[in-house]
């Protein structure tokens, strides 16, 4: 379905990223995964054909510029961008302060957008493209304890939004993943987070979080890169600007 694409996924080495690049190189892509870790993206790489490592810092412009412009010489044009790449930590207002305000949307929100930037040039070349934002349900409603993490996500929609605005008609989509609790790395240290926070023991924090998601478990990184793959279909061209929710129910 995807042969002779080439994909870029942020954070690509664990958890959601690394389950969106397995599917996508399953489907026939050529996927670079990105992150800051060499050994973690060098193994994911080892272990999946059609997987290619490549250090990269979202949170910074000049890496983003060098890691995309290596990867279109090594690949060819991208065609297909998962902005995947992200930190989810709560805190409340009262104990924020700028450094972790501006950490939270460097990130989350500025690695987003340097990310699209930098592949819109191949897509817009090809007249095809897709650019998947993983973003959260903390994008379309408030999270208590995390207004900066919210913040950061609802940003990120309204930037898919405009986009897709900017580039309807062509053949190029922009949508959003908004998944619940997912069980990965993060919710594994949020679990433990909270627990510190909150004096209570990890299964009562654990169990907080499976609470939210409305059909009372965790979510799998399958059913993230399921929502994906299906967005990158040829035949998913008139599914664009939209915020599909992975949460086991009605939010």
């Amino acid at each position: 379905m995807h042969h002779g694409r080439h994909a870029l996924v942020t954070g690509g080495g664990t958890g959601i990223g690394l389950a969106i690049a397995q599917n996508l190189a399953a489907n026939g892509a050529q996927v670079t995964i990105t992150g800051r870790r060499a050994d973690v993206l060098e193994a994911a790489a080892a272990q999946t054909e059609g997987l290619h490592a490549l250090v990269m810092d979202v949170a910074d412009e000049a890496s983003v510029v060098k890691g995309c412009a290596e990867a279109i010489a090594a690949r060819g044009p991208i065609t297909i961008c998962v902005a995947n790449a992200g930190i989810a930590e709560g805190k409340s207002m009262a104990k924020m302060d700028m450094a972790f305000w501006r950490n939270m949307m460097a990130i989350n929100l500025d690695g987003a957008y340097l990310t699209a930037r930098e592949t819109l040039g191949g897509m817009l070349a090809e007249n095809w493209g897709r650019v998947i934002f993983v973003a959260s349900i903390a994008g379309l409603k408030g999270l208590k304890g995390a207004p900066a993490y919210t913040a950061s996500k609802h940003g990120m929609i309204g930037l898919m939004r405009g986009l897709s605005e900017e580039y309807i008609g062509s053949g190029l989509t922009f949508n959003a993943i908004c998944p619940g609790y997912v069980d990965t790395d993060i919710v594994t240290r949020n679990t433990q987070s909270i627990s510190d926070r909150a004096g209570i023991p990890t299964e009562q924090a654990r169990a907080m979080m499976v609470k939210t998601n409305r059909h009372k478990r965790l979510i799998t990184a399958d059913e993230v890169a399921t929502a994906a793959d299906w967005l990158c279909n040829p035949a998913s061209g008139s599914i664009n600007g939209q915020t599909i929710e992975i949460a086991g129910g009605q939010m």
